[in-house]
């Protein structure tokens, strides 16, 4: 059961060909650190197509109780009036971040740097997630946290009076911690550094560019170096959110397996970070064209015209596992249509996401008729081909809203019915999900 909601079980069944256009939500990063960013500017920020999902709807929350003031003007049309770098008050109260590990991690580092408190918590499977890669960089500038053990929440921290700049090499490839780094040395005097080995997504970096902050790049031997000058006055912003490759994904896999599908997801960001699913399928012999290339909102977007097709398996290299990390679960789906095997490395990070990804989708593909091979950093499925998956197990989600709709996509292609313990996570990331899907002509239903 979500945090929001009683549970929602729900059943995908074989569907005829999904046709149609997919317009998915805006981009769940992007979404969150718009509105972090218009808190920390003076001044109103417009924000258009943000996410209105649970997670996203959770950050807006959180700014509130920071200080800032934040409004919904109509659909996907926000406005913040910031309080300024270094300018949030404390909190009244504990802020409940639900199913948001991205949201409570970054702004865990945006109030780092000011000496306020606050105490911060989440759903079942927020509460197990690991912290202490967040807390241990910001405890440099100076910060102080005081949690569970292994830094879980409910977890309570207390900002650096007298932050100091800090240069810190990332050990995971993980975005969320680069970008809390980066937030809490906006309120740090001097120049905080990044050092990234592996690259991940941008859009922290981009955005401090647009909001006026000086940040630079320099590629070297170790891997990125990421320069942010401190105490910046950032200036308001109108944000146009782009459309959410990571939701576009189950759309685009669910009119690849189902035969005769063609489907069109418009204005669908291109960032070359988070492009790795794209890239995999085209390998695989995906009929994906992407049209009308532009830029929208400081990111580069196109339109996606995809038809169904017949896939081979492949080998993901690790280093692109970063640009692809939480479309892992619903490439095991596709991969289970494939001739041949997939098999996908350097996927470590699955196992500290909103559940043990790898575990979850083995287990559930396994009930489903599928070989899954796993190690602690890989995962190898052995494709059936196109129709021959059996489908007809109900599988457990995991509080997971990724793997709810991964295996709500598996059951539109397999020869039986595939059902979920609950549906009702997908409300935390893709709340039009249902409808949209039930809209191009998908059978899912609830129970």
């Amino acid at each position: 059961m979500s945090a929001h909601g009683q549970p929602i079980p729900m059943t995908a069944r074989a569907s005829g060909p999904l046709t149609g256009e997919a317009a998915v939500p805006g981009d769940k990063s992007i979404s969150h650190r718009s509105l972090i960013f218009g808190a920390l500017t003076v001044g109103e920020t417009r924000i258009t197509g943000l996410l209105e999902g649970e997670d996203v709807l959770d950050t807006a929350k959180a700014m509130r109780a920071f200080g800032a003031e934040v409004t919904r003007l109509g659909p996907g049309d926000w406005s913040v009036h910031g309080v300024g770098v270094g300018g949030f008050s404390e909190p009244e109260d504990v802020i409940d971040f639900g199913n948001s590990g991205t949201g409570v991690r970054l702004v865990m580092g945006a109030m780092a740097t000011t000496p306020i408190a606050a105490t911060f918590t989440g759903d079942a499977s927020l509460r197990k997630r690991p912290m202490g890669r967040i807390t241990d960089p910001l405890a440099l500038f100076g910060a102080r946290a005081h949690g569970r053990s292994k830094g879980r929440l409910p977890l309570t921290l207390i900002g650096a009076a007298d932050p100091v700049p800090v240069t810190f090499r990332m050990t995971v490839p993980s975005a969320q911690v680069k970008s809390a780094v980066l937030l809490a040395g906006l309120n740090a005097p001097g120049q905080t550094r990044v050092i990234e080995p592996d690259p991940t997504r941008d859009h922290t970096e981009r955005m401090l560019r647009g909001f006026g902050a000086e940040v630079t790049v320099e590629k070297t031997d170790e891997g990125n170096l990421i320069t942010l000058t401190g105490q910046p006055e950032l200036r308001p912003q109108k944000v146009a959110v782009p459309r959410d490759p990571s939701s576009a994904a189950f759309p685009v896999c669910a009119a690849l397996i189902v035969e005769g599908s063609e489907i069109t997801v418009p204005g669908v960001s291109r960032n070359a970070t988070r492009d790795g699913l794209y890239v995999t399928l085209l390998e695989m012999g995906a009929d994906i064209a992407f049209e009308n290339p532009r830029e929208e909102g400081g990111e580069p977007v196109a339109d996606l015209r995809v038809r169904y097709s017949e896939l081979k398996g492949v080998e993901v290299p690790p280093e692109r596992a970063a640009s692809m990390i939480d479309e892992f679960p619903v490439l095991s789906v596709v991969a289970s249509f494939a001739e041949g095997s997939t098999v996908m490395r350097g996927v470590r990070e699955l196992r500290v996401k909103e559940s043990d990804r790898i575990d979850a989708m083995a287990v559930g593909l396994r009930a489903c008729g599928v070989s899954v091979d796993e190690t602690e950093d890989t995962m190898t499925v052995h494709g059936m081909g196109a129709g021959a998956v059996p489908g007809g197990a109900r599988c457990v989600t995991h509080l997971d809203h990724r793997i709810a709709m991964s295996f709500l996509v598996l059951g539109l292609a397999t020869r039986a019915p595939v059902s979920l313990d609950d549906g009702s996570p997908i409300a935390t990331s893709f709340p039009v999900f249902e409808p949209l899907m039930t809209g191009l002509g998908a059978a899912i239903s609830r129970d």
